[in-house]
């Protein structure tokens, strides 16, 4: 195992990723200030308008932002700290973009059925589970959560083709 002081040690540095944080928080911080103007960010005659607090919340976070870009950018010139290594970035990719397909799948099939999926699958490639045991498991979990929201409580969650196939 590589020790996070050594160069190359990990995908990406501490400082970089503080870096970009720091740009994504100046970019949003100029998106409030520029929509605070847009909107009136002075003083009128009967008080401030209402862009006034804003425009200056916007600012307080530009400069913040500032202070932290130039941290980043001093801390890139020293030696180099690993945000984050190979082994643990896959692990974290392994849940994160099956995660990711899931939530497109509820727009496509419904939360029911994409859970029932997600589950299953989840279950036999990180769980090892058997495929029965899975599926047994996704579709149990899955109709629990139809009857719980849908029928129980009155709470109307996305739909897919199943449900609509079968009235619903």
């Amino acid at each position: 195992m590589s020790r996070p002081e050594e160069e190359g040690a990990g995908l990406v540095s501490v400082a970089t990723m503080e870096i970009i944080v720091a740009a994504l928080f100046f970019a949003f911080g100029a998106v409030v200030m520029f929509d605070s103007y847009r909107i009136g960010a002075s003083w009128a005659s009967d008080g401030p308008e209402s862009g006034y607090f804003p425009f200056y919340t916007g600012l307080i976070i530009c400069t913040a932002a500032l202070v932290l870009l130039v941290q980043g950018f001093r801390k890139r010139a020293q030696v180099a700290v690993a945000f984050v290594e190979a082994g643990p970035f896959r692990q974290v990719a392994l849940v994160f973009f099956p995660a990711l397909v899931y939530v497109g799948g509820i727009a496509l099939a419904g939360i029911y059925v994409a859970s029932a999926i997600y589950i299953a699958l989840f279950m036999v490639f990180l769980g090892h589970y058997t495929w029965l045991r899975s599926v047994a498991v996704g579709l149990s979990v899955g109709l629990f959560a139809f009857v719980l929201f849908e029928r129980w409580f009155h709470i109307p969650l996305p739909k897919g083709f199943v449900e609509r196939a079968l009235g619903f």
